[in-house]
């Protein structure tokens, strides 16, 4: 059983309930939220949380973790489900379906990265690019959050809300308003000591609820705008009826012509959703002191994915915020998580009614402190002290973030780390090489060798490589190997050089070559097994004697002093 659940046990039955059921009350307003937010509607929010927590819980590999909707994936899901439905508008249920198979694709996905064990990889992705990703995320949910707030309709993008924002704030709905105010005021300012008692998005949610349900004396109206209905308390809008009991089987629909565009919105949110996850599963092992299994996570969170696809839910991931009230209130182990996912299975059954009263511009309140707390202010803070090179890369992923999408500002974001980091990587093996004539501090030599140098009067070139030669150095070696042309005998040095890749073996054959060709002797020094593989495979090794070849340098010094007095000898 315990291999089946990855850190399943009965040792801590109380912990975990307590831990479930109130990272279920956490989660109930933020899935409603993110649900509106997306455009599929508050109940998909809640299928969301009930199949990714579910199952990723049952499947993945991080015990305390509790997933669901989160920010960020429900920043790409809205962009989605408003690309696919745009398609048809005649026929709005064939989007929808197409929206969901790729939160199914995207799911599958995930799966796959799980079983070709691509874990450890994401790892791989510099600060940097998660800082600029995750803080454009932040600013993306605030900015779609601005109409809601003042009672309007959310604009359909972040370029929209800025153009939208002097028309909002020049006529806003007075009572939405006053909502949204008293959510910002209760999430930002409740005292910690009620908010472990009763978290502050489930509060503002209730008493916003019940402050408009008052006010308007409990009518509802229904009003057409623009050929959409909307429901209505005191002409601020609310959720309306929303659909009670299970949900209903979603079948995957592709069409072929838009299969490309569905693939890259599918490894979007795959990619994604794998981010989100593992860094939530490390801030899991930091505050209990475990070891989550990375390609486990990501295969149980693509089942979580692939099935609230099928049944219409919104995809997810793991969610820091819940994963930490979970741990705080005695959590530690799959059974909180799933134990979450069924308590608001319990909610959605029966709380349909009472969920319809909620106005939107309480749950805008709620995401604008969500969008605030994705933004990474600890990078921010650091901008004076960060690398200048780092500091670029999280503004450029940060803007493209925003503006473009999100695997544009990925994919962009790793070009320009990976350059800056073979850029220093480069600066380094550079370093390590040194082309000397006479004995000199920058390369130690032994009291002998240094004695060979000094008296062969700059006749002998020492050419020493140091650590491992990559193609970046390999144009820089050639380029010092250049200056220098007043020598008689070259000893190329590669006793400190574990590996070579293929550019820097013909870099090495070029300056073989030369020195053949100009008729002096040519002596290597060292060699490990892989880089004499790499130099016989490229008939490099060929065009050196035997003779001239050993593993230590002081004997390559004494041979070539040997070469120098022989020449020295035939000389007239």
């Amino acid at each position: 059983m315990n291999q089946f659940i990855y850190g399943l046990h009965f040792n801590n039955i109380r912990g975990d309930i307590f831990g479930g059921l109130t990272a279920a009350v956490v989660a109930l307003p933020l899935a409603l939220a993110f649900g509106v937010s997306s455009g599929a509607g508050p109940v998909a929010g809640i299928y969301g949380a009930i199949f990714v927590g579910l199952f990723s819980a049952l499947f993945g590999g991080t015990p305390a973790q509790v997933s669901g909707p989160t920010g960020p994936m429900t920043v790409v899901m809205a962009a989605v489900f408003t690309q696919y439905t745009s398609l048809y508008p005649d026929h709005p249920t064939t989007g929808v379906a197409l929206a969901f198979t790729v939160v199914i694709l995207g799911g599958l996905f995930q799966i796959v990265f799980g079983v070709l064990k691509l874990g450890k990889y994401i790892n791989l992705v510099p600060h940097p690019v998660v800082s600029g990703f995750m803080s454009g995320i932040g600013i993306i949910i605030i900015l779609l959050q601005l109409g809601p707030l003042l009672g309007h309709p959310a604009a359909n993008g972040p370029l929209a809300a800025i153009q939208a924002a002097p028309q909002f704030v020049a006529e806003p709905n007075r009572v939405a308003f006053t909502l949204g105010l008293l959510a910002l005021f209760i999430v930002y300012l409740l005292p910690k000591s009620i908010n472990k008692i009763f978290p502050s998005p489930l509060l503002a949610l209730i008493v916003g609820t019940l402050a408009l349900y008052f006010y308007a004396g409990g009518e509802v109206i229904t009003i057409d705008v623009a050929g959409e209905e909307i429901t209505t308390m005191a002409g601020t809008s609310i959720l309306g009826p929303i659909p009670t009991g299970l949900p209903t089987l979603q079948i995957p629909t592709l069409e072929l012509d838009l299969l490309a565009m569905m693939v890259k919105s599918a490894l979007m949110l795959a990619v994604l959703g794998s981010i989100d996850s593992l860094l939530t599963s490390l801030v899991a092992d930091n505050i209990t002191r475990s070891h989550h299994h990375s390609d486990r996570e990501l295969i149980g969170q693509g089942i979580g994915n692939t099935i609230s696809g099928l049944f219409g839910g919104l995809p997810g991931a793991g969610a820091t915020m819940r994963t930490v009230v979970n741990v705080r209130a005695g959590g530690l182990t799959p059974l909180s998580g799933g134990l979450h996912a069924l308590a608001l299975l319990a909610i959605v059954l029966g709380a349909g009614p009472f969920a319809q009263f909620i106005p939107h511009a309480i749950l805008a309140g709620i995401l604008i402190k969500v969008g605030t707390d994705i933004i990474d202010w600890d990078y921010l803070k650091r901008l004076r002290s960060a690398p200048r090179a780092g500091i670029l890369v999280m503004f450029t992923v940060l803007l493209v973030t925003v503006f473009v999408d999100l695997i544009t500002a990925v994919a962009i974001g790793m070009v320009m780390a990976s350059l800056i980091f073979m850029k220093r990587m480069t600066d380094l093996q550079l370093a390590s090489i040194q082309a000397i004539t006479e004995p000199n501090s920058e390369l130690p030599l032994s009291p002998d060798e240094a004695e060979i140098m000094a008296r062969s009067h700059e006749r002998i070139l020492l050419f020493h490589l140091g650590g491992v030669m990559s193609f970046g150095a390999a144009k820089g070696m050639v380029k010092i190997f250049a200056a220098f042309d007043q020598y008689d005998v070259m000893i190329l040095d590669m006793s400190a050089v574990p590996q070579i890749d293929f550019t820097t073996s013909r870099a090495i054959d070029d300056m073989v070559c030369d020195t053949i060709a100009a008729g002096r002797p040519l002596l290597l020094v060292g060699g490990r097994p892989q880089v004499l593989t790499m130099l016989k495979d490229q008939r490099i090794l060929q065009k050196i004697a035997p003779e001239n070849c050993f593993e230590v340098r002081l004997a390559a010094l004494q041979r070539a002093e040997a070469i120098l007095t022989t020449v020295s000898t035939e000389k007239p």
